[in-house]
């Protein structure tokens, strides 16, 4: 399940540098490809795809940062709230060179590499 391009928007309006994968023509590149993206652009990749967090395993990478929706079916205002407790919760070095596994009642984090 690809999460809305809204929530590209929302962070952008929160003062990030955001954008979604369709914006910057990644729409058609290989989960590998957009983690090299993000890598390359010290970005941090948010998304409710599992194959994500298991390339950063397998290549023991220690980069990009990812934050993973998991439980499907995520309304764009599930993602956004979501997104907001993150933000308060966790401060930017703490997610840096981490995976965020984000459910509906918790959080996990992991730093990479993941050994």
């Amino acid at each position: 399940m690809p999460l809305p391009p809204a929530l590209a928007h929302w962070h952008a309006s929160q003062g990030h540098d955001a954008v979604h994968a369709s914006v910057a023509r990644l729409d058609r590149s290989t989960d590998a490809e957009i983690l090299t993206r993000a890598r390359q652009e010290a970005r941090t990749v948010l998304t409710a795809d599992l194959d994500y967090p298991r390339l950063l395993a397998l290549s023991g990478a220690d980069g990009p940062s990812l934050i993973l929706f998991r439980g499907g079916d995520w309304t764009e205002p599930d993602v956004i709230g979501r997104m907001q407790h993150i933000l308060h919760a966790m401060s930017e070095s703490e997610m840096e060179r981490s995976t965020v596994a984000v459910d509906r009642s918790r959080l996990r984090r992991r730093r990479l590499p993941v050994t």
